[in-house]
């Protein structure tokens, strides 16, 4: 069998995203991968970290749908495909995508029963590029 997921990724809500990112560079040496407006991607050695700033929509709120929990994939759409039978039992709206997203990642969004967001996703290149 191919190995499909990579790794998981941390995915981490703050309140000041510009002071997090600060944090993470300049005082343990991370990277920005890529950052959009109240997003980022930061790693380093190989184990990378997805922030996003709280707000309207992404409250600070355990155990609603917010991400906590992010497998990197290779292809997520054949992951879905083998998991298909098994999510066409969840209840309506408990699963989203596959789906691409403004920040370059095609995710597939599953709802665990505890309310938390289980997230699996790939790269995807830019538009045009």
């Amino acid at each position: 069998m191919t190995r499909n997921i990579v790794q998981v990724t941390p995915f981490m809500l703050v309140p000041d995203l510009e002071a997090a990112l600060a944090f993470m560079t300049e005082t343990l040496g991370f990277g920005v991968d890529f950052r959009m407006s109240d997003y980022a991607y930061v790693s380093r050695e190989g184990a990378g970290l997805r922030m996003m700033a709280a707000g309207p929509g992404n409250p600070f709120q355990p155990g609603t749908r917010r991400f906590a929990y992010y497998f990197d994939c290779r292809d997520v759409d054949a992951l879905y495909a083998e998991l298909k039978p098994r999510l066409d039992r969840l209840p309506a709206g408990d699963v989203h995508g596959p789906a691409d997203k403004p920040y370059r990642q095609r995710e597939l969004l599953v709802l665990a029963p505890d309310g938390n967001l289980i997230a699996f996703g790939q790269a995807i290149a830019a538009a045009g590029g």
